[in-house]
Formats: structure tokens, C-alpha cells, sequence
């Protein structure tokens, strides 16, 4: 079981939190806004009402006990940057912050976030991804500019088999797994045969994956 920490219980940080909770990690929210913190405590292992940017009330918080921060205090940039300074100053391996803009994201890089989140950024992103490509379902940040992909079958690859696609030589993505009605196939072998209706998982770049299924 992983420990959490987040700070921030608005839209964003008490939908991590809540996520985290039902994935059976222990997670610790905190707000300076009490109300807040009576609406997620139900959802979460403690909720704590603090002021992050009272330096006494974070070092009651025992931040080295976490192994993850997860900063959602978009609103008020001083308080996000006192709550990663306070999360690497206690040794915690990985710090993800939400950030309301480019600037803040350098700002709270360089204090010691790991990661830097932009909800409706990339929300935005998925969504213009899925309109302007026909067989994309969905798409998922995975790292270093790359994504896993759900993509409806393009009729350039049915009936075809993982073989006869050189995917790696060619387009440079990975097929992670196949799904065709109730049926799931990860790692899918080289004979494989894929069909009509095939939902296909792969894993590759925008590029990559845009090149390959505007193919006909």
C-alpha cells in the first residue's frame, strides 16, 4: 500500500484523492477550508484542515511518512510553492502539482515539483485528439510524449495479422492489446489476426499514431 498526501480539496485534488482511496492506497487530504474537508473525509483515510503556508502547522503534517504530494492549489500560487518546498524538504520521492499556467509550471518545477498537471489543458487535448481522428476512442498521457491509445480497427489493418504490420520498423508504436467483443488479448502474438470492430491498445506518440490510422 502506497501513502499519499494532497493538498488542495477542490474539483481536482478531491478527485484524486477520493480515486486513490478506492485503489486501496492510504491517502491524507488537506484544506485550509473546513468545509472542504468535511465533504472529502468520508472519502479518504484522514482529511486535516491546514494552512500551508504556516510552516508549523506543515511540519505537524510528518510529511516523511508519505511516498507521493499531490499539490492541487491552482488559486493561490505562494500556498502551492510552500507545499512542494515542504514535500522535498521531507524527502518525499514524487511530487505532482497542478498548475493554472506555463509560468507557475517553471515556477513550481524548479522548487521541486516532479510533475506538472494542467487538468483542463489536457482534457481539452483528448478531446480535440478524439474529434479530429475518426477511429481514435480515447487517449492516456503515459510519459516523455508518449500515449496509450484505444483506436477502432482502421480498415487499413483488418484482416491482417501483428506479423504483416511491421508497426515497430515502420510506425514506431507498440500493440499492447486487442479487444474484440467480450474477448481481451494483451500482448497479442505475431499471428494474430485482427478484425473488424477490433478495439486495439497501442502505445506510441501522437505522430506516430495519426500517420498510421489516416492510412487507407
Amino acid at each position: 500500500m502506497r501513502t499519499f498526501i494532497v493538498f488542495g480539496c477542490g474539483r481536482f485534488g478531491s478527485t484524486v484523492a477520493k480515486r486513490l482511496y478506492e485503489l486501496d492506497n492510504e491517502v491524507v487530504a488537506c484544506d485550509i477550508n473546513p468545509e472542504k474537508i468535511d465533504n472529502i473525509s468520508p472519502f479518504v483515510t484522514d482529511a486535516i484542515v491546514c494552512d500551508v503556508e504556516d510552516e508549523r502547522a506543515l511540519n505537524e503534517l510528518g510529511l516523511s511518512n508519505y511516498d507521493v504530494a499531490v499539490v492541487g492549489i491552482a488559486e493561490n500560487l505562494q500556498a502551492a510553492i510552500m507545499a512542494v518546498l515542504a514535500a522535498k524538504e521531507a524527502g518525499i520521492r514524487k511530487i505532482i502539482a497542478k498548475a493554472p499556467s506555463s509560468r507557475a509550471a517553471k515556477i513550481l518545477l524548479k522548487v521541486g515539483a516532479d510533475r506538472i498537471v494542467f487538468p483542463e489543458m489536457d482534457i481539452g487535448h483528448r478531446l480535440a485528439n478524439n474529434l479530429s481522428n475518426k477511429n481514435l476512442i480515447d487517449s492516456y498521457e503515459f510519459s516523455n510524449g508518449y500515449k496509450i491509445f484505444d483506436i477502432e480497427a482502421p480498415d487499413n489493418i483488418v484482416g491482417k495479422s501483428i506479423s504483416d504490420l511491421d508497426y515497430k520498423q515502420e510506425y514506431g508504436f507498440l500493440v499492447l492489446m486487442i479487444n474484440r467483443d467480450h474477448d481481451t488479448f494483451v500482448n497479442p502474438s505475431a499471428d494474430f489476426v485482427i478484425e473488424e470492430g477490433d478495439i486495439v491498445t497501442m502505445l506510441g506518440t501522437d505522430e506516430v499514431i495519426n500517420e498510421f490510422t489516416k492510412l487507407d
